[in-house]
């Protein structure tokens, strides 16, 4: 059955309605049906629907328009359902699966969709499936691949957690396998073989002596890593291997391209085989675009805090793309995200609640 979610609740009802809805990725029909219906009451929206991604806007025919977007899904319920309400007043936290990441930033968006009725700036509020998954399934991706229109605007916000402060753009991330050969032989004579695990060693050594770069970009430095993630070799205890690999993971500015960190990581590696396995591309946090400035300014007022680089790779990503600049900003400690004990401040809410209305209104 849908669930009745009242948009006009206050945040912290409707954040525990919302978490009360289980929707871990691939099973996100019931509560995307219940945001729908209840999108679909405000008529001053028009509403869009693709699998179990909703998204819907304001036509007001505003010089910009603003996306603000969250994810619908979860990880799997850690015996962390029902959400329950702990402490008292702005301090008090919301407990559950998904307090954190990220039906809190979801209850924000709900609640401004429904009382933004004229607001400054165009406004598309999107609601997407399976972000916590493997990326093929990711719905905003899945949107931009077959209704880019739904999702472009002249800046965007992504309300995953940042504990209520401005994390701009984000870091992009590529993956690699360093191979290392050598020849196979009986242990016993080991002489005969050529051992590829000890042939990994310079390897290790060019990893652990890797200075990585901080990188200003449009005012935030973002922090890069080139790190061993993996490793494996050999096929039995009697067996002289032929064969390492040291898989490693590349975390690179919004200023590099994927082609400029591929070139990067062959560069470090030079003399051995990498074979690229995987990659994605940063976003710049765009702070020089007069939108972006005025979101920050009016957010910043609410936070007490200036925007600070986001290091992981979030959907802000896409965005990036499509040559949109993009923001993290919402509520949730985002180290909290995923653990069997999630919660929420109430005061986060309010905080990412009037900083989003602040800009839309101003």
């Amino acid at each position: 059955m849908d669930p009745d979610l009242d948009l006009d609740a206050d945040l912290v009802t409707l954040t525990r309605a919302l978490i009360d809805v289980p929707s871990v990725s691939g099973a996100e029909r019931a509560l995307a049906d219940g945001v729908e219906r209840a999108l679909r009451a405000c008529d001053h929206l028009e509403v869009l629907r693709d699998g179990d991604a909703v998204v819907a806007r304001t036509t007001l025919g505003r010089a910009e328009r603003v996306v603000v977007a969250g994810h619908l899904d979860t990880v799997p319920v850690a015996a962390n359902l029902p959400s329950r309400l702990l402490g008292e007043g702005p301090d008090a936290e919301i407990w559950g699966r998904g307090a954190v990441d990220m039906k809190g930033g979801v209850a924000v968006q709900l609640a401004l969709a429904a009382s933004l009725t004229a607001p400054t700036r165009d406004v598309t509020w999107v609601f997407y499936d399976q972000e916590e998954v493997e990326a093929v399934r990711n719905g905003l991706g899945r949107l931009v691949r077959t209704h880019p229109a739904w999702v472009m605007g002249d800046v965007a916000v992504l309300c995953e957690p940042t504990a209520a402060g401005i994390e701009g753009g984000c870091n992009g991330t590529l993956r690699a396998d360093v191979v290392v050969r050598g020849k196979a032989a009986h242990s016993g004579r080991s002489w005969l073989g050529v051992n590829a695990i000890h042939g990994a060693a310079p390897v290790l050594a060019r990893l652990a002596d890797y200075a990585p770069r901080a990188a200003d970009v449009d005012g935030l430095v973002y922090r890069e890593g080139l790190n061993a993630v993996g490793i494996r070799g050999g096929i039995a205890g009697n067996v002289i291997p032929d064969e390492c690999v040291v898989s490693v993971n590349f975390r690179f500015a919004p200023d590099r391209s994927i082609a400029q960190a591929q070139a990067h990581v062959l560069e470090v590696f030079d003399g051995f085989e990498v074979v690229l396995t995987d990659a994605a591309a940063g976003a710049r946090p765009g702070l020089d675009h007069p939108a972006v400035a005025d979101f920050v300014a009016a957010a910043a007022a609410r936070t007490g805090r200036p925007p600070t680089a986001k290091e992981g790779w979030t959907d802000v990503a896409r965005f990036g793309e499509l040559g949109i600049p993009a923001v993290n900003f919402g509520p949730g400690d985002p180290t909290l995200a995923h653990a069997d004990d999630e919660r929420c401040p109430v005061h986060h809410l309010a905080t990412c609640y009037d900083g989003l209305w602040a800009w839309l209104t101003s």
